[in-house]
């Protein structure tokens, strides 16, 4: 077997070249992670359509990619003082209760593919939608300002946090937050996508944060609740042994070692990049893809 050879990985059954996965997430994760999105959201109608994987393992896979390539974003914000480690700690501990709730749908309510279709269509279909609306309403803004993209904490005690950004000061509630991120935990963990695509868009478009300070935040909601989604999976598949539910270790890190230079590259091109044309483009992308499903499961 050589890398330039189909291979067929064990647990999924997926036939195809080990360069094709890392080369996919490389491509999407450089584009998504500019809006602290890792690009798993795109990865799982990747894996079910063209790969052709469709058990509940597909999940879990996607969250193997989100642990395996949200540290290069991650420490790229955190290198160029772009983290908010309130708003991150926030994200995580309303985030983790979802992620048991969650899975729990997945095994018992949504196993069948065509079910599980119809739901992720839904998902893409909201996402999508708030990426446009908050163009449309401009509450995202596009790279430039003043030049200073360093993030200045004024408070973080209980019950809002603030904070300044471009001569700007920005506020989010505490109590708001944790109640987002549990639903967030609960929709990614059945999803398999670790919850940034939802609650970053949420975050720019209801809390009128800018794209540039909580991209870092929502990378680290993603890689937390994604290895909370994993051990979950994991753990869970004795009790269903009519299903496929063990992540398929070797497909998942392939994408992650791919994504794991994309977001790395994206949270450095991300200054550089007006925030509206991005969002534009995703939110284009995430429509069809939700319209495509919704319409081939009503057909």
């Amino acid at each position: 077997m050589t890398f330039l050879e189909p291979f067929t990985f064990p647990v999924s059954g997926v036939h195809t070249w080990l360069w094709l996965p890392p080369l996919v997430a490389f491509c999407v994760s450089a584009i998504t992670s500019t809006a602290g999105i890792t690009g798993s959201f795109l990865l799982l109608p990747f894996q079910i359509s063209v790969l052709g994987f469709t058990s509940p393992a597909v999940s879990a896979t996607n969250l193997v990619y989100n642990i395996v390539s949200t540290p290069g974003g991650i420490f790229r914000f955190m290198r160029e003082k772009r983290l908010i480690w309130p708003l991150a700690g926030a994200i995580v501990l309303g985030t983790l209760p979802g992620v048991v709730i969650g899975g729990l749908v997945r095994l018992r309510w949504l196993p069948d593919p065509g079910r599980f279709r119809i739901f992720a269509g839904c998902v893409m279909l909201y996402i999508g939608s708030r990426l446009l609306l908050g163009l449309r309403r401009g509450t995202d803004r596009p790279a430039g300002g003043n030049g200073d993209f360093n993030v200045e904490i004024t408070s973080a005690s209980w019950p809002v946090l603030s904070y300044r950004f471009q001569e700007e000061e920005y506020r989010c509630g505490f109590r708001g937050l944790f109640f987002l991120s549990f639903v967030v935990g609960i929709v990614g963990s059945i999803y398999g996508i670790g919850g940034g695509a939802i609650i970053s868009p949420f975050l720019v478009s209801f809390y009128r944060l800018p794209v540039h300070t909580v991209a870092g935040a929502t990378l680290v909601g993603t890689c937390a609740s994604s290895v909370a989604g994993v051990l979950f999976y994991a753990l869970a598949a004795p009790f269903y042994p009519g299903l496929v539910i063990t992540p398929d270790w070797l497909l998942g890190t392939l994408f992650g070692l791919g994504g794991l230079a994309g977001t790395y590259l994206g949270a450095r091109m991300q200054r550089h990049i007006p925030a509206f044309r991005l969002k534009l483009l995703l939110g284009v992308i995430v429509l069809s893809v939700a319209l495509k499903y919704l319409a081939g499961a009503l057909g």
